[in-house]
């Protein structure tokens, strides 16, 4: 790292995207896969992930709102695309004119979609979202019945293609997730018999597609192990063949040499148990590094992992190094790749009490992304 490098800078592998993509379609099996990319894609750049994990084989893009679906046509972007979670002034003439499928959580969303069409002259794609236990979005399971008859109308009427029909599950456990692929199959059923024929049915996203084959059907969405990330808490991404996309990192600004017993940071959460050498490094929690792991974390320094001193600040934080040798300019590795010596993003996940997807997502706009294509 050089002097004119960005003081905090994440590191994107697109070719570990693309390998991880491979390595997913290989072990899932499924006709299709969705790569989602929604929330800039976990932190990652939504553009080019998304043209890495069309590049890995993914053929078709989730995302959660429009204006994500668009930001991808704007930038070329030609592979499907699915946007699912909309408000009540969601513009379904600009997704028309895009060519972007509409997840329907609704009979009141799939009439705003049917009129887009008929504003359109052109049948809006959609795709049917049941709850079948989330509780979130998604049509209710006591309107199930009304909202296929009404799909199949729009449908006759050439106003809507219904595409497919899709859900998420909870990932509490296996005996739920698979009490929610039930739910799906009555679903299913239900839209048989008002007469659809879908050609997209998705359940599964990361943890299910990698583990419950019974929640695969012919598609899945596949969101933070695409970037290498475990969806599960205690499980590395290793062991799926993944391999982490981002490496966060930064440098030493500053190095003190202070007593035993001197206090470090915010409430002197940290006192040093003998004279130690201490690095601050110019990263804190508005760049997303989460303020819960302070003391608790590590980062790489000088060829090891070394604590964090104290609590994260705002935008710095101080790494005890004991007797090493450090000096300004050092580069300082926060999470990437284990197998580089490096904490991981679960690592820091299980430090802050929380998940992988959340450390990586929450990068803020000071932390410059570099693309690499290893």
């Amino acid at each position: 790292m050089t002097e004119s490098a960005p003081l905090r800078e994440a590191v994107i592998d697109l070719g570990a995207i693309r390998d991880n993509v491979d390595a997913l379609r290989a072990q899932i099996g499924t006709e299709h896969l969705y790569a989602v990319v929604k929330a800039n894609a976990y932190g990652h750049g939504a553009v080019p992930a998304a043209k890495a994990a069309l590049d890995g084989g993914a053929d078709r893009l989730g995302v959660a709102d429009l204006a994500e679906a668009l930001e991808l046509r704007e930038a070329g972007i030609t592979a499907p695309v699915l946007a699912w979670l909309h408000d009540a002034d969601a513009d379904f003439d600009l997704a028309l004119r895009a060519d972007i499928d509409l997840g329907i959580s609704s009979v009141a969303q799939l009439n705003a979609a049917a009129a887009a069409a008929e504003r359109a002259a052109r049948p809006a794609v959609v795709h049917l979202k049941l709850d079948t236990g989330l509780s979130r979005n998604g049509i209710a399971p006591d309107a199930w019945a009304s909202a296929v008859r009404a799909a199949r109308a729009a449908e006759t009427a050439g106003l809507v293609r219904v595409a497919g029909i899709f859900s998420h599950l909870s990932g509490t456990d296996a005996e739920s997730d698979l009490a929610q692929a039930d739910a799906l199959d009555r679903g299913l059923s239900e839209a048989s018999r008002a007469g659809l024929d879908p050609e997209f049915v998705h359940l599964a996203a990361s943890g299910a597609a990698l583990t419950l084959p019974r929640t695969r059907y012919n598609t899945v969405r596949v969101g933070i192990a695409i970037y290498g990330v475990s969806p599960f808490p205690h499980r590395e991404p290793s062991e799926f063949g993944l391999r982490p996309a981002m490496t966060l990192r930064s440098r030493v600004v500053a190095v003190r040499r202070v007593a035993e017993g001197q206090g470090v940071s915010y409430g002197h959460t940290y006192r040093a148990p003998r004279d130690t050498t201490l690095a601050l490094v110019p990263v804190g929690y508005a760049d997303g590094v989460p303020r819960q792991a302070s003391g608790r974390a590590d980062v790489l320094l000088a060829g090891e992992r070394r604590p964090i001193a104290g609590r994260v600040a705002m935008d710095q934080m101080v790494v005890a190094v004991g007797d090493a040798e450090v000096a300004v300019g050092d580069e300082v590795v926060l999470f990437g790749d284990p197998e580089t010596g490096a904490p991981s993003a679960e690592d820091w996940a299980r430090a802050a009490d929380t998940i992988g997807y959340e450390i990586v997502t929450r990068l803020g706009r000071r932390v410059a992304r570099r693309y690499v294509a290893q």
